[in-house]
């Protein structure tokens, strides 16, 4: 039997690393990846406060040392100081991605004006994606709908290992050839 794919989710937040607030971000992206993808995984969760240093060595633990495949980070993406997310996120990327922050801004631009303020980006660590998302569960929801189903293809594209979606919630896109 191989053995289970590896997903890192990493909410970014000074009041839930603080324990001033419950962790729904989080929540919400591990319950939205158990009900799509049918490949069997483990999830290594982690909170970190909005510091540039702490984010980039999560990113680089999870990655490196962890092993995900994918790590989804909720949080940090808008305008504000401490909002630093995108930026540690291009410190440990080899490859930028930048059409899954287009399609996320374009995706929230239909709920919401403010959506020209958010700053998702996507990029590739080694055989490793790291998405950025909002930090409110609806968008997170809105936002990982919109992207989703490219992402099993981007794995597989940097030799990551397959993840398979239940189709009628989530369907995976990848050419017919693969």
């Amino acid at each position: 039997m191989n053995a289970p794919a590896h997903i890192g989710v990493l909410n970014v937040s000074d009041r839930v690393s603080a324990g001033i607030y419950e962790d729904t971000p989080g929540r919400t992206c591990v319950e939205l990846l158990k009900d799509w993808v049918t490949t069997p995984f483990e999830v290594d969760y982690q909170v970190v406060p909005d510091e540039q240093s702490e984010i980039v060595a999560e990113l680089r633990r999870q990655s490196d040392e962890a092993g995900c495949c994918l790590i989804v980070t909720t949080g940090g993406t808008g305008p504000a100081r401490r909002d630093v997310t995108p930026e540690a996120t291009i410190e440990v990327c080899e490859k930028m991605l930048p059409g899954f922050g287009e399609l996320m801004r374009a995706t929230s631009l239909q709920y919401v004006p403010t959506a020209i303020l958010s700053r998702q980006t996507a990029g590739i660590r080694g055989h490793t994606l790291i998405v950025n998302l909002p930090g409110r569960p609806k968008a997170i929801r809105e936002n990982l709908e919109a992207v989703f189903p490219a992402i099993p293809y981007s794995i597989d594209l940097i030799g990551g290992p397959r993840l398979e979606t239940d189709a009628t919630k989530m369907p995976a896109f990848r050419p017919k050839s693969t």
